[in-house]
């Protein structure tokens, strides 16, 4: 067994250092400049048995999940991620720096460095990740602010992750197969979130408990309804996996002016986001294809 120091240190290595007046991994807190606009704070947990099945994913993809599912709330209020703050807890012969292989392949994709954390000894593997994002001097997209009449986007096919895990947990796709992919190294959509910001998107959410539960986080905080026409699945997912799986992490958001969104994807290089429906005057009303949202989604139950 190696100490905790000494893993630390290995740690250390193995991520970007910090620039000239900056202090991360290695002090009692890190010491970083602050952001040019208002400042986000988010944080999430990646739990085994809960989020992640070792038998089915590498230590590498959790580090990257564990990063992404934090990442995606930033990309979620069309801003920049800026810190990561990283704890993990798990057995003692859990292997940290495979799991942190997986971590500093997401900070690189995401740009956004890990400047400290912990590491715990316990009897089930957690990785909690804490990010803070900027900004940059504009109002954030929030949940509430939809209005009746706007177009509901979404920035791709839901029901991948939950479809991948299927499939895995059967044998019939390999660890390489993009549904699989899906499930293992889901995207946080940083570019997309701040195109949507950029074209005037009026609310936004990121699909991490499936589609009905997340729209109806933005339906209730904007006081409106919605109307959808159809729901974008993912090829092999079911329509239950779409509205209801989970993990996908493509952004839904409302939008005034569906030309503005348009252009702004198209001049970013961004694939089109998808016009599923529109907001109602009827808090309501929540309805697809004229038929009610089935309730669907996950959700953590406590006592």
């Amino acid at each position: 067994m190696t100490g905790e120091f000494a893993v630390i240190d290995r740690l250390r290595r193995l991520l970007p250092g910090p620039p000239a007046g900056e202090t991360w991994i290695g002090d009692d807190a890190a010491v970083v400049m602050p952001p040019r606009g208002g400042l986000l704070l988010t944080a999430d947990a990646v739990v085994e048995g809960v989020h992640v099945d070792l038998d089915l994913l590498g230590l590498d993809d959790v580090g990257w999940k564990a990063m992404s599912v934090a990442v995606s709330d930033v990309a979620a209020m069309g801003c920049k991620p800026l810190y990561a703050l990283i704890t993990v807890c798990g057995p003692p012969a859990t292997d940290v720096d495979r799991l942190y292989v997986g971590v500093a392949e997401a900070v690189e994709a995401y740009e956004c460095p890990v400047v400290g954390g912990d590491l715990v000894s316990s009897l089930q593997l957690t990785v909690s990740v804490a990010v803070a994002g900027e900004t940059a001097h504009r109002t954030p997209v929030m949940r509430a602010g939809a209005l009746p009449g706007d177009r509901v986007f979404v920035t791709g096919r839901l029901g991948g992750s939950a479809a991948g895990l299927r499939l895995l947990r059967a044998g019939e796709i390999g660890h390489d197969h993009p549904l699989a992919l899906a499930h293992r190294r889901p995207l946080a959509r940083l570019a997309e979130g701040r195109a949507a910001r950029a074209a005037g998107a009026t609310a936004m959410v990121d699909v991490s408990d499936g589609l009905a539960a997340d729209i109806g986080h933005l339906l209730d905080a904007s006081g409106v309804g919605a109307a959808l026409d159809f729901v974008p699945v993912a090829g092999r997912a079911t329509l239950d996996e779409a509205l209801g799986g989970g993990e996908d992490y493509e952004l839904v958001f409302t939008a005034t002016n569906p030309g503005h969104v348009a252009a702004t994807f198209a001049e970013a290089g961004l694939r089109q986001p998808l016009g599923i429906g529109y907001c109602t005057a009827d808090p309501k009303e929540r309805t697809l294809a004229g038929e009610p949202l089935p309730d669907a989604g996950w959700q953590h139950h406590f006592r």
